[in-house]
């Protein structure tokens, strides 16, 4: 590697001039930033950097685990994407600008820590896997679903389905939305949902209070939920955001008035506060047929996605990864993971 060049850990002072690193990244997000990585990481985090004349050019946040003693690289819960972050491009040619990319990319897949299993969610605007793929990686395609300008309410609404359209009528005349549920409230709210329709919850209240914690202590997040006369939550709603992106985090949904449409009553309302912070609307995506659909009638734009994987564990714990995985999605295919997004719409 040439001597302007530099590659290593950023310590806890440096977590400053990381974060404005994301700022300024195309890939940079809200679940890239030192403060929400403390928040959901119970174990830590390392955040790799690449340096070109003692400044950040790219970077990666790694979440690891150890289990049955195998290390275990993965996405951190309520965390739609990490990834590599690189600079903006510091050329316009576009073959100069590839072939930096390229050599900046097989940096940072030859220097990822030692693990066992590693799978990541990539940016959608990162496009480039090829080092990746050269170094033994795997790739799988998700979506998700983006209002690319949600400035323009007025046009946003009316890109609205008809049905979408209906449901916020409807629920205009049953409940009135209302802001700041405590993370108390929202997760009994979320845990009495789940339990009627026999599930369980999946997260515990001290992850989802610190996350709370975190995005209103940086102005970062909300909570919406939306209540009848006869003070019975119909639904609840958690987005966060950055100036660059809102998200749409959780939701919570009592099915004993899921007719009521309040679902999509939050969520016009949540886009319309979120637009005086942030520009784009991410829906987080699914892979489950009738939540994708959902997402869909909102108008929005779906986003392709790289997962990049790599499994260097032993064979018994492979079979019990990919009986994990078939698991999974059977339990998703019938829609009984846990709550949060597959049972959301109509």
């Amino acid at each position: 590697m040439p001597s302007k060049y530099e590659i290593k850990y950023l310590k806890e002072d440096g977590y400053e001039e990381w974060d404005n690193f994301v700022d300024e990244s195309p890939q940079g997000c809200i679940f890239c930033r030192s403060w929400w990585l403390k928040a959901v990481c119970s174990s830590g985090f390392e955040i790799l950097t690449l340096r070109k004349n003692g400044k950040i050019i790219a970077g990666m946040p790694f979440y690891s685990k150890i289990i049955i003693r195998q290390k275990f690289v993965h996405m951190p819960r309520f965390t739609q994407t990490l990834g590599v972050l690189l600079a903006p491009p510091s050329t316009e040619k576009y073959e100069k600008r590839l072939s930096e990319e390229m050599y900046i990319l097989d940096i940072l897949a030859e220097n990822t820590p030692k693990f066992n299993y590693f799978s990541m969610n990539f940016h959608y605007n990162f496009t480039n896997w090829l080092p990746f793929y050269w170094a033994g990686y795997d790739q799988t395609t998700a979506y998700t679903y983006v209002i690319e300008d949600s400035t323009d309410l007025k046009k946003v609404f009316s890109d609205f389905n008809y049905s979408k359209k209906k449901n916020i009528k409807k629920a205009e005349q049953l409940v009135i939305v209302r802001s700041d549920l405590s993370s108390k409230d929202f997760y009994s709210h979320h845990s009495l949902t789940l339990r009627k329709q026999g599930e369980f919850i999946s997260y515990d209240y001290d992850l989802f209070k610190r996350i709370y914690d975190t995005v209103y202590k940086h102005s970062a997040g909300k909570t919406l939920y939306a209540i009848d006369k006869q003070s019975n939550i119909h639904a609840a709603i958690f987005v966060v955001f950055d100036k660059k992106s809102a998200y749409y985090l959780i939701s919570t949904i009592d099915p004993d008035y899921r007719n009521s449409g309040a679902a999509t009553l939050l969520l016009r309302d949540a886009m319309a506060y979120v637009s005086q912070y942030t520009k784009r609307f991410d829906f987080e995506g699914s892979m489950i047929r009738g939540v994708e659909n959902s997402f869909r009638k909102f108008g929005a734009i779906q986003k392709p996605y790289f997962i990049i994987s790599r499994n260097n564990c032993s064979l018994p714990i492979k079979i019990l990864l990919r009986l994990r995985s078939l698991g999974i999605r059977m339990v998703r295919e019938f829609g009984l993971l846990d709550g949060s997004r597959i049972s959301d719409f109509k």
